[in-house]
């Protein structure tokens, strides 16, 4: 009996042979990934909730929600500062799930390269500084009484944000996304700018120049450590 409970060593030319014990594969984990995107998670959230709130409204209450919420020059002027926020809520100019869907994608792709913290700060410098530098330009043109001026614009969506996130991931992307990827979103919104001329296709070229600045800053350049799902 106690020569059966005995461990052997295996012995002969093919004991060398034995393959070696394989590593345990990293596992995929919805719930991990949900945890390391929680940022992109809540504000997908909160654009889905709004979204789906405003499509359940008629027109005349979706379109008093976008003027009380547009961050124009008008409400600027009487401190209606948290509407700098709040027009962030609003998916315009493309369907709902359009627009939801992209900052699902490249807020996604900042944040599990950057990380909450950086990606959340480059997307609200590009929101807010665009926002602050157009409205800021149609001031001046307000006080000048420059013709086009308008002190209640409708200003609300998520494209200066998104346009920024996007030019920082592409100018810290490889070369070719540097070279043709951020040559092709530069030509693309100039072409849109120079054939509409509105406010919003200017604050999308400042947003990218935002992105850009932002890439260059030596808090984004720091690679984050991966983290295990």
């Amino acid at each position: 009996m106690s020569d059966r409970l005995t461990t052997r060593t295996p012995t002969g030319p093919n004991a060398s042979r034995r393959p070696a014990p394989r590593a345990a594969a990293p596992r995929f984990s919805a719930l991990g990934a949900a945890a390391r995107l929680r940022l992109t998670a809540a504000y997908v959230l909160l654009l889905t909730v709004t979204a789906a709130w405003l499509a359940s409204q008629g027109h005349a209450e979706r379109a008093r929600f976008v003027r009380h919420n547009s961050s124009n020059v008008h409400h600027l002027e009487l401190g209606k500062w948290w509407t700098l926020f709040t027009s962030g809520l609003v998916v315009d100019g493309v369907p709902a799930w359009a627009g939801i869907a992209a900052v699902a994608a490249v807020l996604g792709l900042a944040e599990w390269r950057w990380g909450p913290a950086r990606a959340g700060a480059v997307f609200v410098f590009g929101h807010l500084g665009a926002t602050l530098l157009t409205e800021g330009a149609m001031w001046v043109m307000v006080t000048a009484r420059i013709p086009g001026a308008l002190s209640h614009a409708r200003d609300v969506g998520i494209s200066y944000g998104l346009v920024s996130t996007g030019a920082c991931l592409l100018a810290l992307g490889p070369l070719p996304l540097r070279r043709y990827g951020l040559s092709a979103l530069a030509l693309a919104l100039a072409t849109a700018w120079a054939l509409d001329q509105q406010l919003a296709d200017a604050g999308h070229l400042v947003a990218l120049g935002l992105g850009v600045l932002a890439s260059r800053t030596a808090w984004l350049r720091t690679r984050r450590p991966a983290q295990a799902l």
